[in-house]
């Protein structure tokens, strides 16, 4: 671990406590493979959200893309997961406590304006819920929306922007994190290796209850589209993800720890492969549906983080420039395929532009260039104007401050 002294502000892109010389943790090497990763899951996503005709292979099941495609949900978990992992690698084992305030102010400035932005191209939507919703949970989402907090009503989580649910329980997690990393976390292999199957273990316990008890009175095994109270609950409410983040900042407690050289990370990361690829080709059709939702893969995709967690072969193929690039806009990706592929196919674009005949594909590739749009000139711009205003106001504190004790 290699600690320097240098002069605040840091040079990790977060706003600055003080402007006066401390001891600084130099920042971990980028995990460009897990950028790369991110892609392939965002864009798994998107086709799980519109899956293309035709995308079936029957003569050749083992190869068809379809059961990957079919079980897209579950990619949403893999994204808590990742998103603890690397909330752990980058935070732990830093010199100094972390300042809330400069945390989540970092992570408002990163979140916010791309959120921002799809609710105004997602006006359309807004004014169908005012159609469709009772005026009191029509006023309810659009309050909640705005304030991040559509997730905890389970029945307006999809309000107005559809898969920002996601968002409440970001932000939950985010606001628990700097008391969460205070935690007395195990510093052997075996034991955080112990804690994390033992948060995937509890993880899955209300999922169980729900396939044993059917508290929704479904009278049948729940799918992706059974709707009530209970399922809505588990899909969508903050709660039944902390389990998936507590075993990413584990996970990333457990790469420091075991410090895997290139060849073990490429076993455990070619295990995970193997095993994710078993389960959703031979075993995803007798699962239950909300204990896939729930996070019992989450083993697997904790093998294949690790396996891409540093340089070998194996991390060099989701290293691809191209798969990196994309990877650094899945967030403006995942927050505005879903309502801009509704607009493109409502206001039927591509039929006025002669283009009909190329979608879905010509729907794919323009809701990519657009995030990457979006990354390019607002999430970025936005992020750094954030980040350098919040810079100025904390130097201005501290310079008041010690004019004060002066």
């Amino acid at each position: 671990m290699q600690i320097l002294t240098e002069v605040a502000p840091t040079s990790t892109g977060e706003p600055a406590g003080e402007l006066q010389p401390r001891t600084q943790y130099v920042r971990k090497p980028a995990l460009p493979a897990l950028t790369g990763l991110r892609s392939l899951l965002a864009l798994t996503i998107l086709l799980f959200h519109f899956t293309p005709s035709g995308l079936t292979w029957s003569r050749f099941p083992s190869i068809t893309l379809y059961p990957l495609i079919n079980i897209g949900y579950v990619f949403v978990s893999f994204f808590f997961l990742i998103s603890g992992y690397i909330l752990a690698y980058n935070y732990a084992g830093r010199p100094q406590p972390m300042n809330a305030m400069d945390f989540w102010m970092a992570r408002f400035s990163r979140l916010y304006p791309v959120y921002l932005l799809t609710m105004v191209i997602s006006i359309p939507m807004l004014m169908t819920e005012w159609v469709v919703r009772s005026r009191g949970d029509f006023w309810m989402g659009a309050i909640a929306t705005p304030l991040l907090v559509q997730g905890f009503f389970p029945h307006l989580a999809t309000f107005w922007m559809t898969v920002t649910w996601t968002l409440s329980c970001e932000v939950m997690l985010y606001l628990a994190f700097p008391w969460l990393l205070r935690l007395p976390w195990p510093k052997s292999t075996g034991k955080l290796l112990a804690l994390g199957l033992f948060l995937w273990a509890v993880g899955l316990i209300p999922h169980s209850i729900y396939v044993l008890h059917d508290p929704d009175h479904l009278g049948h095994a729940a799918n992706r589209y059974s709707d009530g109270l209970w399922i809505n609950t588990l899909k969508f409410t903050p709660l039944p993800y902390m389990c998936t983040f507590l075993a990413g900042l584990t996970l990333g407690q457990l790469h420091e720890a075991a410090k895997l050289r290139a060849r073990g990370r490429v076993i455990v990361g070619l295990l995970g492969f193997a095993g994710a690829w078993f389960a959703t080709y031979h075993m995803a059709t007798t699962l239950p549906y909300i204990m896939i939702h729930g996070g019992v893969l989450t083993p697997l995709f904790a093998a294949i983080i690790l396996g891409l967690s540093g340089p070998s072969w194996l991390a060099s193929i989701f290293s691809w420039r191209p798969l990196v690039a994309i990877g650094a806009s899945t967030y403006a990706l995942y927050l505005l395929h879903f309502n801009v592929f509704i607009l493109l196919q409502n206001n039927h674009v591509w039929e006025r532009l002669g283009l009909g005949r190329f979608d879905p594909w010509i729907s794919y590739v323009f809701v990519v260039l657009l995030a990457l749009a979006v990354r390019k000139w607002v999430e970025y711009p936005a992020q750094v104007a954030i980040g350098n205003w919040w810079k100025r106001r904390r130097a201005a504190e501290s310079a008041r401050a010690r004019i004060a004790v002066g």
